[in-house]
């Protein structure tokens, strides 16, 4: 006691703002449920697992920790299960139906001979006793970060339409029961629209299961904005399922009683028949196999040890999960931050707070991933002999907590639990990788994907220009028309049109899809294409052009992606609903680039004077009116909208206000910093992967000031945009180009190693899936469950993932 008395100073009581960690250790993935416990260092409330807390030790010279042990209790056999209400875990109508329960106990042990002390005792010293009690009753800091965005994820907003929703008076009474479809013969999961009374099939989901999208297409038909999905409507009418198509989410209709009773329905004489969306969706992710949906129904067998660990599944992370399965099981990867870095060297590197450390928890995470002491199968409850056993269908898998809220704190999507798109979480993440190894090239191995693009443009006066970038994938449209089963879809195409005629719905087993093979995609890459308009420096006029696009260098790891999305008429975005053909070794020696030939000339660097105006940033012009209406001078105006991106009148004013005394205030708007502006390359990939063109993509950025979301708006509100203006600035034989001399470089030939595979309607639903080749076999990576692949959905892909082959 009289040790601990000696180091009360060191003993600090917790605020109410303080993250306090006692479910994971920092540098590993031990829990209090773990052989050796946590310890909570009582000085800055980070917690160790047992082979962990001498190095914090070391580094900080703290001694007094918080030793918390969980133990399994015995479950009694007649305990009922609660069926969760919240897609939550730990919170009052979450998921606890399945989690075991545990005893805590708890000791002060002081480091370094690790003098223990029992917990709770009256000879403790009241500062001591004081700060564990904070401990204990404290909400850890893993779990309110996981909390806070379950819930406000779960949370539905009222729907803007709803107070002036139009309903036509056309005599529609609806029914208390008996419904079905007016356009199939569906009599579940039907909705009613608000407006106009129609009764049709809700959509249909990627597994088959579902409806056949009446309700949708009668939306895209009319534009009625809200339905509500017949079955949920009682006395309660807080818990009825309205569905806003425009807002694209469930809503809250505050006059959905009015409404209702526009067409007749008195909502307290009905009662419950039907799930809600929420409630479907808590039934999928209590219910639903995932590795069964993938992998055709088959019965899989598991896989235990190196480099089969598992990923916990936070939320919606599946495209965390999938994505980085892949990484590690690169060789640059897996040497960077598992080989050549151990968790200790990685530790003593870390700043204060490890958890913020990216070096710091992806080295945690490689070594739980890679080194397979979680590999392991998981421990069960048999109920018959209420005694814990092992079992060999299934692993725990580890939970990525702190590596997502790391990689995440640069982009609030990903800390959000909402789904993702696998190939923006890539490009982000490989992003961040390179920004924490900047200026140590030798250490980066993000730079294992990174190779050089170079378009080259041919001018029919004989002259030629370049625009080069760098890039981590290889994005590629899929060429429809290079269909290999055209016969095949032209009598599918001739049996679903005498179906329809006929009123009937085609099985699964009918549906035939284009089978595109991926060489045609890569040949349309690097084919020929016209520029229309293009302004020759050489003719000084307008003219067409010719682009064919190479690469300068050949990556460690090739990865394609492959442009499911596309935008119908209207810019409806779609879903390509089609097969790739992926060889396992492909060459695509023939698509690097030439660079300048022997007797060729450049396009000269004179740009006309038309073309500068066309460059120059544009003010917003509601901003600008806004400003000016308020006193200030129209130029100053002009370039406080446009030095704030054009963000908004309050952005602009705060830079007006800053800015007044500058030397060049009242100097003309020209073509500065903002014109000449090196394009981000991840948010042109990110307007890429929704479908767009690249040049179109990088004319919206440029007039957006770089802002992904009003990227999108330009393009939609400008469908007739050119692309010439962009095109034409990217002739300058003096341009800088990218410097990719120091880029890993090779032959031309590849192997196939990974797939990032997905199923939904948009890459920000539905489910993401791995599938590797390890040790000579496919394994498929479905969140935690890992195991040996029996039916392995290479046509399906997503993201294509190709090592080099060695010349």
């Amino acid at each position: 006691m009289d040790l601990l008395r000696s180091n009360l100073s060191r003993v600090r009581i917790p605020e109410p703002t303080n993250r306090i960690y006692k479910q994971e250790c920092c540098v590993s993935f031990e829990t209090p449920r773990s052989e050796g416990g946590l310890f909570v260092d009582m000085t800055t409330f980070l917690a160790f697992g047992k082979d962990y807390v001498g190095w914090n030790y070391e580094k900080t010279g703290n001694p007094v920790y918080l030793h918390i042990k969980q133990t399994r209790k015995v479950v009694p056999e007649d305990r009922p299960l609660k069926k969760p209400t919240l897609l939550a875990i730990g919170v009052e109508g979450g998921f606890d139906n399945t989690e075991p329960e545990y005893e805590e106990n708890h000791n002060i042990v002081i480091l370094p001979d690790y003098v223990t002390l029992p917990f709770p005792s009256v000879e403790l010293p009241e500062k001591v006793r004081l700060a564990v009690d904070a401990i204990i009753m404290a909400e850890g800091a893993e779990r309110k970060e996981q909390l806070a965005a379950w819930i406000a994820a779960d949370k539905k907003q009222v729907s803007a339409y709803a107070m002036s929703l139009p309903q036509i008076d056309n005599g529609v009474v609806i029914p208390p029961s008996r419904w079905k479809c007016a356009k199939c013969d569906k009599k579940d999961n039907l909705w009613l629209n608000l407006t106009d009374g129609m009764i049709l099939c809700g959509r249909k989901n990627w597994d088959g299961t579902g409806g056949n999208n009446h309700a949708i297409e009668h939306y895209k038909e009319t534009s009625y904005p809200l339905a509500v999905k017949l079955g949920t409507i009682t006395a309660d009418l807080e818990a009825a399922d309205v569905f806003s198509y425009p807002e694209d989410d469930s809503v809250v209709d505050p006059l959905l009683a009015q409404h209702l009773a526009f067409f007749g329905i008195d909502f307290s004489a009905l009662q419950k028949t039907e799930m809600t969306t929420a409630e479907r969706e808590l039934d999928q992710n209590t219910n639903y196999d995932w590795n069964r949906i993938q992998e055709s129904g088959q019965d899989v067998e598991p896989i235990f040890g190196p480099g089969y660990t598992g990923l916990v599944n936070l939320g919606n992370s599946c495209y965390m999960a999938a994505t980085m399965q892949v990484v590690f099981s690169t060789q640059s990867f897996n040497s960077r931050f598992y080989i050549n870095q151990s968790l200790k060297m990685a530790f003593e590197m870390a700043p204060a707070d490890p958890t913020v450390d990216l070096n710091m928890q992806l080295t945690k995470l490689a070594h739980g991933m890679l080194s397979g002491k979680y590999s392991v199968p998981a421990l069960e409850n048999d109920d018959k002999a209420n005694a814990i056993t092992s079992t060999s269908n299934k692993q725990e898998g580890i939970p990525p907590r702190m590596f997502k809220a790391v990689i995440a704190a640069s982009h609030p999507e990903f800390s959000s639990m909402r789904q993702q798109d696998a190939l923006e979480f890539f490009l982000h993440f490989l992003d961040q990788v390179e920004r924490v190894n900047g200026g140590k090239p030798a250490l980066d191995p993000s730079r294992s994907f990174k190779f050089g693009i170079e378009e080259r443009i041919l001018c029919p006066s004989g002259k030629v220009g370049f625009n080069r970038r760098l890039d981590y994938i290889l994005s590629l449209n899929i060429p429809l028309h290079e269909a290999s089963n055209k016969e095949e879809l032209e009598a599918f195409s001739k049996l679903k049109a005498e179906k329809t005629s006929e009123g009937k719905d085609l099985s699964s087993d009918e549906i035939v899809r284009p089978r595109v093979p991926l060489e045609a995609c890569l040949a349309n890459f690097s084919a020929p294409e016209e520029i229309q308009d293009y302004y020759s420096t050489a003719l000084k006029a307008k003219t067409t052009a010719l682009k064919i696009a190479g690469l300068t260098s050949f990556p460690d790891y090739l990865v394609l992606h492959m442009r499911k999305f596309v935008l119908e008429e209207g810019w409806v975005p779609k879903k390509l609903d089609v097969y790739i053909d992926v060889p396992d070794v492909i060459d695509i020696s023939y698509m690097r680039s030439k660079g300048l030939q022997p007797g060729e000339e450049l396009l000269p660097d004179d740009v006309p004077e038309a073309e500068v105006e066309s460059n120059m940033p544009l003010a917003n012009e509601d901003i600008v009116s806004q400003l000016v209406s308020m006193g200030f001078n129209y130029l100053h105006c002009q370039k406080a909208a446009i030095n704030s991106s054009n963000a908004g009148v309050e952005e602009a004013m705060n830079w007006l206000l800053s800015h007044m005394d500058d030397p060049d205030i009242d100097a003309p708007v020209s073509q500065g910093a903002h014109g000449n502006e090196v394009m981000d390359q991840l948010k042109v990939d990110t307007l890429l992967s929704f479908g767009f063109q690249e040049e179109i993509a990088r004319k919206a950025l440029k007039a957006s000031g770089g802002d992904i979301e009003k990227a999108t708006d330009w393009i939609f509100n400008n469908p007739d945009a050119s692309v010439s203006s962009d095109m034409e600035t990217s002739t300058s034989s003096s341009k800088p180009a990218p410097d990719d001399t120091e880029l890993p470089d090779g032959g031309g030939k590849y192997k196939l190693f990974g797939i990032v595979s997905h199923m939904g309607t948009s890459t920000h639903c539905g489910h993401y899936v791995a599938h590797i080749l390890k040790d000579g076999r496919w394994a498929i990576f479905n969140d935690s469950k890992v195991a040996v692949s029996v039916n392995l959905p290479k046509d399906m892909g997503y993201l294509y993932f190709f090592e080099r082959l060695d010349s």
